[in-house]
């Protein structure tokens, strides 16, 4: 049989449901909650000695961030002790902020989530358990064990009055952490996209249109348009041909690549075996066919390497395969490439002129953000839906560029289509995940089912493999293509980057995560407990489920267990990743750039996918924080837990590859609110069920009161999670003026300077609030006033003193900057090549020749007296280009 755990995130109907039995007074949900966490926990401990060993000498998988070349100073993390356990305390000792400063903003808030739920968990623990433990406790259900922590143990229903009111208490201050935190986004995001590092960027003044019609397909019209605050303007171009031939260029150069390094580790591995025998090495007479000689009156093409590698040793090829015609690799690419070459060039200067065929979507850069924002916050076009929806702060490398030939009509349908697939796939994604259950129990089934009677017959170890192995494989396939599918969907539903992909993901993924792993597995858990009764008694279905739903929190008090203990020690070990990269590198590796690609590229979070697992555990932990509040208590640990992992893994390991502007965060805050609605609607049952018409009436002026609050609260927020406010941006400019010692007319009277909303800030603060070294000129608050106060202990002036500054220097190549839009095969440069130096001089001939077709060089990389290619990892190689903050 498949061990339960393994079914955990996607259980109904796979996993046995401990702690519930066949009557109300039987229970073995502590003897269940011990069965999981005993061996969860020897697991887990494993897992981290295990990590606290490797991370010791396995540097490049623990402690990437510290040293990789590849990395800019200022993005590196300080390395930590290398003890058995002596870094724990250094590494405790690293704010969160310097993931904001070093890292990304995404990264930072994500990790704040992760304490933001942590702290919701714990206060609920805090005024939850005082109160209604007791009072569960004495509620003469019959109960034993855990069950008696619960809200199914009370009888009388005065004592629900207890859990009405502590509802109110609970999510107000849920509702509050939200409206606080989305304060502080909002004033961060404000902060962080104003900030010189940040606003200077060419992603941050450029606007992309899309659905463009036709007749604004110019760009003297859009000048016009935009005025003089235009500064380039990129219209997008059907690329299908000069896509084509970059793609065919660049296979070839690298098969080239490929061929040069192949030919020459086969001569050094001869050199190095004749060295060993003590012969003088293969006569060049061996080769028995010459090559052609160079037309400049050099050595000859290959001339070195044919002592050591005869002619029909060399690598070669056949033009199609099986049956084409065999040919010399290195010779047919170097053809090939001289044909290649200016055709590409021919086709990449055409579409750069504008005489390609348009599509409808236009990038325009504007000489300042402010500009950018104007046009951004306008309405463009006169018409519904055209030049509609627009976009700012998309980087170059973010841009899904088949979605930009979309029309209006047809990203419609597209996302009436995809929307309707994934509804469909999160209500009958059960099926599947039954199925592979099913496959489980397949000794039952061929009774039951006589065309599966042949199974019987087959080898009883096959028959163990399909019935132990095959499901839980299945299983684990089926919950990791769900992410992939919904980036697809969200690809083909018409996103327009890779952000925009993440944050429909982020929705679609958790609505799936709510309706597959939390209320499917909710009821089919509450309906198991008491089906044998509910068979017995019909009219008693809605008892028995009233009563029964409290019990199943005891399946989530496992899955905390296991998600807290198994995914953070996981996470941190990244057992899987690290056999990859071990023998992925040494069978697939053969050349300096595939090594030093796999290397310099660290992995990166999907934010879309990341988050609502964890927005899920937030949910599930508000929904039961009244109806059986000790699963608040594994929660606060488990999420513990996870945000210490992730936060290593932050600091050290992960690279952040796509950017939101922390706009999953909000959203994450929004989709937390779904466990206060179903709290809510959960109690409102089974306050009714009890016919308990005080707690009822309670809870459904709670209902109401968080629906009108909720819908308050976005019509407040919702414009200052898109647009950047005008206001900001003249303080911002101002603030900048009073740092360089100039002095505008932004307001300055006598040494005082108005700052909207929180009265008058005198220079020497407004200098602090920049990033100034003198104390803030204010009494320092306590805690509660800080936490209750976000409007002023962390305004925008406040947080200022979080954003980067100094991180790197925002300047573009001319190059880069006049080709910044453009589609990457426009863009794109002839290759170099990059081989290793071999101390016969093979790779030396090799770079005379064929840098007379396409750049190449043999510098970073050698082969040792191993014949393995070797290279510096803390130093930069030819082939790496600078990091561009688009």
């Amino acid at each position: 049989m498949i061990s339960d755990a393994l079914f955990r995130p996607l259980g109904h109907g796979l996993v046995r449901r401990d702690g519930q039995g066949s009557a109300r007074n039987t229970s073995n949900s502590l003897s269940g909650m011990v069965s999981t966490l005993v061996p969860v926990l020897i697991l887990s401990g494993a897992f981290f000695f295990l990590f606290l060993i490797l991370r010791r000498t396995q540097r490049r998988q623990y402690a990437p961030r510290t040293y990789l070349g590849t990395l800019r100073e200022e993005a590196r993390s300080p390395a930590l002790p290398s003890g058995f356990l002596n870094w724990i305390t250094a590494f405790l000792r690293i704010p969160d902020s310097y993931v904001l400063n070093h890292h990304s903003l995404d990264a930072y808030l994500f990790l704040r989530y992760l304490r933001i739920g942590v702290a919701i968990c714990f206060f609920g623990c805090l005024i939850t358990w005082p109160v209604l433990f007791p009072i569960n406790i004495t509620g003469r259900g019959g109960n034993k064990q855990l069950d008696l922590l619960s809200m199914s143990n009370v009888v009388s229903k005065n004592r629900l009055y207890a859990h009405a009111i502590m509802s109110w208490v609970f999510f107000g201050f849920v509702l509050f952490m939200v409206t606080r935190e989305s304060i502080f986004y909002i004033n961060l995001r404000q902060a962080y996209l104003l900030s010189p590092l940040y606003a200077n960027r060419i992603s941050s003044r450029t606007v992309l249109f899309t659905s463009v019609p036709n007749d604004y397909l110019d760009e003297v019209k859009l000048r016009r348009i935009f005025g003089s605050s235009v500064k380039n303007v990129w219209l997008c171009t059907k690329c299908k041909d000069v896509e084509d031939l970059v793609k065919e260029r660049d296979k070839v150069a690298m098969q080239l690549e490929a061929a040069e390094t192949k030919l020459i580790r086969v001569a050094n591995g001869t050199r190095l075996k004749e060295q060993k025998k003590g012969g003088a090495g293969l006569a060049e007479s061996a080769n028995g066919h010459d090559h052609v000689a160079d037309e400049s009156g050099g050595a000859e093409s290959g001339a070195i390497a044919s002592r050591w590698v005869p002619r029909n040793k060399r690598p070669m090829h056949r033009l199609t395969p099986l049956i084409g015609k065999k040919v010399d690799t290195i010779d047919w690419c170097r053809a090939e490439l001289e044909r290649l070459l200016p055709k590409v060039e021919a086709c990449q200067e055409k579409h750069r002129a504008g005489q390609a065929a348009f599509v409808n979507a236009v990038f325009v850069e504007f000489y300042t953000q402010s500009a950018a924002q104007d046009a951004f916050q306008s309405l463009t076009h006169h018409q519904p839906l055209q030049m509609s929806p627009s976009y700012i702060g998309i980087r170059p490398e973010e841009v899904i560029w088949g979605n930009m030939r979309i029309k209006w009509w047809e990203r419609i349908v597209r996302l009436i289509a995809t929307t309707a697939f994934v509804a469909a796939m999160i209500v009958f994604w059960a099926i599947p995940v039954a199925a592979v259950g099913a496959i489980s129990n397949i000794n039952y089934l061929t009774a039951k089912v006589p065309f599966l009677k042949f199974i019987n017959h087959i080898p009883t170890w096959i028959r163990g493999v399909v019935t132990g192995l095959l499901p839980a494989v299945l299983l684990a396939v089926l919950i990791a293509l769900v992410p992939v599918i919904l980036r697809l969907m969200a690809k083909l539903g018409g996103a327009p980057s890779l952000s925009r992909i993440e944050l429909t993901v982020q929705h679609s993924y958790f609505a799936f995560q709510v309706v597959q792993v939390f209320l499917v597995t909710t009821l089919a858990s509450a309906a198991s407990a008491s089906v044998a009764q509910i068979i017995q008694q019909p009219s008693s279905t809605t008892g028995l489920l009233a009563n029964s739903l409290p019990k199943a929190s005891n399946f989530y008090i496992a899955y905390f267990i296991l998600q807290g203990l198994t995914l953070s020690s996981g996470a941190l070990l990244q057992i899987v990743g690290l056999i990859l990269y071990k023998v992925l590198s040494k069978v697939l590796d053969t050349t300096p750039r595939k090594i030093y690609k796999r290397w310099a590229n660290l992995s990166g979070l999907g934010w879309g996918s990341v988050y609502p697992v964890f927005t899920t555990l937030v949910v599930i932990s508000i929904t039961y924080s009244c109806i059986a509040p000790l699963v608040l208590g594994f929660s606060t640990v488990g999420l513990w837990l996870v945000y210490l992992a992730y936060r290593y893994n932050i600091l050290f390991v992960y690279d952040s590859n796509i950017d939101t502007k922390g706009l999953t965060y909000p959203r994450a805050l929004q989709q937390t609110l779904t466990g206060v609605y179903l709290a809510e609607l959960c109690l409102l049952g089974l306050f009714g069920i009890a016919k308990a018409p005080g707690p009822i009436i309670i809870e459904a002026a709670l209902l109401v009161f968080t629906v009108v609050y909720h819908l308050s609260l976005n019509a407040a927020l919702r414009p200052h999670l898109q647009y950047l406010p005008k206001t900001m941006a003249r303080e911002e400019e101002h603030l900048i003026a009073l740092e360089n010692g100039h002095n505008d007319d932004g307001g300055e009277r006598d040494g005082e300077l108005k700052t909207p909303g929180n009265g008058q800030m005198s220079e020497k603060a407004m200098r602090v609030s920049a990033g100034g070294s003198d104390p803030a000129p204010v009494k320092k608050p306590n805690f509660l006033t800080k936490w209750l106060r976000p409007d002023k202990y962390s305004n925008y002036y406040i947080l200022r003193r979080l954003v980067p500054r100094h991180f790197a220097e925002i300047a573009y190549p001319e190059d880069k900057e006049r080709h910044a839009y453009y589609h990457p095969a426009i863009a794109s440069p002839t290759p170099m090549l990059w081989i290793p130096r071999d101390e016969s001089g093979v790779s030396q001939e090799e770079v005379r020749h064929t840098s007379k077709v396409l750049p190449i060089t043999d510098e970073g990389a050698t082969l040792d007296g191993k014949n393995n290619i070797t290279m510096n990892e803390e130093e930069r190689p030819p082939i790496h280009e600078e990091t561009i903050y688009y």
